[in-house]
This record gives structure tokens, C-alpha cells and sequence, in this order.
């Protein structure tokens, strides 16, 4: 991509709250990229260019042996460095400070720091009421600042909790400005770039002509291929993508029978009356919700899921006459997500359902313009684009569809009650004019009978959970504060008008500890 904006270097040491970083960052219109430390050598720096640099925390102790550390071309750029918390002890390591492990000086939660008399520019705003809140989550601790570093805030338990080289330009900070409990953070990045000298350049109009730009390139005379969920995603990566060259790509909707009321006729006809982008509409549940009979392992659904939907794309793929690459709507937190810091295994939460595997196996290239973007950054490229705010807005709807709303086995029966149930729930909510406010909202059929009465008779039907939550990128969330009349209201319409189900709960639990989706 031929970069026309300034940009801002993340180097991820393994933070659980790197993402966070580039999200405040996002949000001030500045480009910026994180990338693990292993990767970022001499030769990345000179090529990346890096306008200001940002090192983030990280699990590690610099005085282990062998620690992850950033290369020394860094402090040679010339360029502004914000080290935070793990980022600024490997700072002061670096330049010849020193950090030690123990001594009682752990702290973990809200602390408060208290400036010193010397006054700071990253500072502004901060310290008006003479200390200020932040959020701390470390062991070890600077005992000694490099030499040409001043103290500009302590706490407790972090005597250098603000450090700064101002004639380098080297800040360093214990705590973490990134997350909410540390309020005046977002303040702190503000004054950071804006020192470095970032304008705030980076838009989505900006973002749109350098993605076709790169996408032209890439391209050129070749036949692209997109999977085409009906997802914000997809559709946006589909629209983006015929933009830069028309009638060289083609859409497969693969419809595997696990979609909401209504879903595959709504995203046909939105994509054939709107945009005129070749369409192939493949109905394949029969397949679908053959291979899934007596399944009920969420893990065993998901990869029956995935291997069926490459088996069908690659079948319909064929088809299509001199296909080269294979469009995703890939997004920026599952490509950071898909490296691990360390090099080593990642936890695996739940398999993700994609085109996984199919480029290789189709000799296939890869195109994946919204990978440098978060989900809320899609939909304002998805305005830019001309996408209706209807469709925009949607919630986000999983890739194995109702097949994860299902726990247990699944039967045609059960999800044709749980479209029903669902279709009242997002009525409901978009009635009481709530859609926007909230992130996801969707039922679960649960694997229970319960006994209800109705009239006078006793009814032995399914039980169903309502799940809403609020999130920013899906990464946590909290459940939405529904007033017990909506609930009230809510449960008594599914009840009277979807046959199957005699009884309504609503979840509770946030992520963490649970995921949004049951399974």
C-alpha cells in the first residue's frame, strides 16, 4: 500500500492490552501498526519509517535472561519512544538505568500518581487537581532511570512512575494509559502525537483510494473471488474490491441453512439490485444440516462447519474461469490475534470459522483490504463506500450462524423455533429504539425441557436465552441493561407467539470470563 499518511510503530512485547493502544490511537486519526518484537529488526525500521514509536507492556521481566527487547536502531532514529509499563523498563535497561525484581513494590489495580515539581508536555491536562488515577499491573520496578531521564510522577509504588528524556524525546510510564481505569490516558496519547507531529491525517476517504490503489496492484488483469458471508465485513470487503475492478470479481454466498429469518433472500437481493456484482447464490443446508445430525460438540460443529463451507467454495471456485485470489474480510484484531508475541503456541478459545486452508489448497492469493482495520472502522469505510446505515449497523452475526446458537444437537425443528424466537427478540429491541446502543443481542436455544402451563394445559417445551451486549470490538463486553419491563414484555411475545419454547431467561455474564456466542 503506498502510504501518504504518517505512521506510528507499536512494538508488541505481549500486553493483553496492546490492541487498546491502537484503538486510542485510531480514534485521534493516526495510522499505526503493531508488530511483535522478533519482527521488528534494523532493515523493518528503515522500511516501516516510523514517525514516532510506542513500546507496550508485557509479561515478561527484563532482568530475566534472554527477555524480550526492542533492536537498538530505535533509539538511534530519532524519532519520539512512549515506553509503557514491561516498555518502559526495557527502556530503562536499555539506556543504562536499572530494574529489579520484588522488594514489596508490586502493584496491580488503581493507583494514583503525584507529579514532581518539572513540568512535562505529554503532561498537559493532567495533575489539575493534583494527582491523577491510573492503572498499574506490574512486579518488577525502575530502582535506577538511564541517565538523562528526569522523574515527573511517582506512586507508591513506583518511585519513576513518569519518566522522560525530553531532549531525545524518550517518555516512559509504569502504568497503562491505554485502559479506561487510568481516565486521562487518551490525553496523555493526544499530547504524545501531537508532539511527534502527527496531524491527525489518517481517514477513511484517505483509506478507501489507498486500498484500491493497492488492490488495482495487486490484482491487475486477475480474477478475484469473494466469500460472501452477508456480514458487515464481507460485504464491505465485496463493494471495496468491485470498486477497484468491476466485473474481474465474483461473489459465492454460500448458504449452509444457519441463517437468521429471511437472511439469504435480504443479502441476494441487497448485492443484485444494488450493486450489480457477479453473484453465484449456492443453497447447500441440505449438506450442511446433514453432516451436523447428532452432532453436539460446539469444537466438532465449528470444523464440520469449516471444512464443508471450503469443500462448497472450492466447488463453486472451480467454476469461475482464470480465479487467481481469494478476497476475506479479514479485520485487524484477527490478524493480531493470529501471531503470538513469543513465537510459541496461542491458547486456542474457539475455532474460527473462515476460508482457512482453501488459498493454499486452490493455489490461490490472498486479498484482505480490511486487515489493518478494526469493526468500527469497517463501517465508517462501508459509509465511505455508500453502504446504507441499515445494513452498516447490522450486529454481527457469526460465521456458523444459528449452529452456535444451537447447544447440543441441532435439528431443523429446533432452528426454525430459534429464528422465530429470534426474529421477535431484535423486533422487540429495535421497537424500543435500542439497536444502535447495543453491540450483539441474539437467542440461544437451550438443550432443556421445561414444564409450563398454558391455559389450562401443561406444555414440556424448550427453554431460550436472550444474550445483549455493549462492546466497542467484541474483544470484552458487558451485558445490556434491559429494564425488566422490556424483559417482561420480551419473554411473553416469544412465549405467545413462537410454538416450541415455554420459557425465557436472559444472560448475564460478561466477556471475560464468558465468550459473546454460547458455543
Amino acid at each position: 500500500m503506498t502510504h501518504t499518511h504518517d505512521r506510528l510503530l507499536i512494538i508488541d512485547f505481549g500486553s493483553q492490552v496492546t490492541q487498546l493502544i491502537a484503538r486510542r490511537l485510531r480514534e485521534l486519526s493516526v495510522y499505526c501498526e503493531i508488530h511483535p518484537y522478533q519482527k521488528v529488526t534494523d532493515a523493518f525500521l528503515a522500511e516501516f519509517a516510523p514517525k514516532a514509536i510506542i513500546f507496550s507492556g508485557g509479561p515478561d521481566s527484563v532482568t530475566r535472561e534472554g527477555s524480550p527487547r526492542p533492536p537498538k536502531a530505535a533509539f538511534t532514529m530519532g524519532v519520539p519512544i512512549l515506553g509503557i509499563c514491561y516498555g518502559q523498563q526495557v527502556m530503562m535497561q536499555e539506556l543504562g538505568g536499572l530494574v529489579e525484581s520484588g522488594h514489596g513494590t508490586a502493584e496491580f489495580g488503581r493507583a494514583f500518581v503525584t507529579p514532581t515539581e518539572s513540568k512535562l508536555s505529554i503532561l498537559e491536562g493532567w495533575f489539575a487537581e493534583g494527582r491523577e488515577q491510573v492503572w498499574m499491573s506490574h512486579g518488577d520496578h525502575v530502582s535506577r532511570i538511564a541517565p538523562g531521564f528526569e522523574v515527573y510522577g511517582t506512586s507508591p509504588g513506583a518511585p519513576f512512575a513518569i519518566t522522560a528524556d525530553v531532549s531525545r524525546h524518550f517518555y516512559a510510564v509504569q502504568f497503562h494509559p491505554e485502559v479506561h481505569h487510568t481516565p486521562k490516558g487518551a490525553k496523555l496519547y493526544e499530547n504524545f502525537v501531537r508532539l511527534a507531529g502527527f496531524t491527525g491525517d489518517w481517514t477513511m476517504g484517505a483509506y478507501k483510494d489507498d486500498a484500491i490503489e493497492k488492490i488495482r496492484a495487486q490484482v491487475g488483469d486477475g480474477h478475484v473471488i469473494c466469500g460472501l458471508s452477508g456480514g458487515v465485513d464481507s460485504s464491505v470487503a465485496a463493494i471495496l474490491i468491485h470498486e477497484a475492478i468491476g466485473d474481474q470479481l465474483t461473489c459465492v454466498f454460500v448458504d449452509h441453512g444457519l441463517l437468521r429469518q429471511n437472511e439469504a433472500e435480504q443479502v441476494v437481493t441487497m448485492f443484485r439490485d444494488n450493486y450489480n456484482i457477479k453473484l453465484i447464490h449456492a443453497d447447500e443446508s441440505e449438506l450442511f444440516l446433514g453432516a451436523l445430525e447428532g452432532v453436539s460438540d460446539p469444537e466438532v460443529k465449528r470444523k464440520t462447519i469449516g471444512k464443508l463451507f471450503i469443500d462448497v467454495f472450492q466447488k463453486y471456485a472451480n467454476e469461475i474461469e482464470g480465479a487467481e485470489f481469494l478476497a476475506q474480510g479479514t479485520l485487524y484484531p484477527d490478524v493480531i490475534e493470529s501471531v503470538s508475541f513469543s513465537g510459541g503456541p496461542s491458547v486456542t478459545i474457539k475455532s474460527h470459522h473462515n476460508v482457512g486452508g482453501l488459498p493454499e489448497k486452490m493455489g490461490l492469493k490472498l486479498v484482505e483490504p480490511l486487515r489493518e482495520l478494526f469493526k468500527d472502522e469497517v463501517r465508517a469505510l462501508g459509509r465511505e463506500l455508500g453502504l446504507p446505515d441499515s445494513f452498516i449497523g447490522r450486529h454481527p452475526f457469526p460465521g456458523p450462524g444459528l449452529a452456535i446458537r444451537c447447544p447440543g444437537e441441532i435439528s431443523r425443528e429446533k432452528l426454525e423455533i430459534l429464528r422465530k424466537a429470534d426474529a421477535v427478540f431484535i423486533d422487540q429491541i429495535r421497537k424500543h429504539g435500542l439497536y444502535d446502543e447495543i453491540w450483539q443481542a441474539f437467542v440461544a436455544i437451550l438443550p432443556v425441557r421445561t414444564v409450563g402451563v398454558m391455559g389450562d394445559g401443561r406444555t414440556y417445551d424448550y427453554a431460550c436465552a436472550l444474550r445483549a451486549v455493549t462492546s466497542v470490538d467484541g474483544m470484552t463486553a458487558d451485558y445490556y441493561p434491559f429494564t425488566h419491563e422490556f424483559l417482561g414484555e420480551t419473554a411473553t411475545r416469544i412465549i405467545n407467539e413462537v410454538k416450541g419454547i415455554n420459557r425465557c431467561t436472559y444472560d448475564i455474564t460478561s466477556k471475560p470470563p464468558g465468550t459473546i456466542e454460547w458455543e
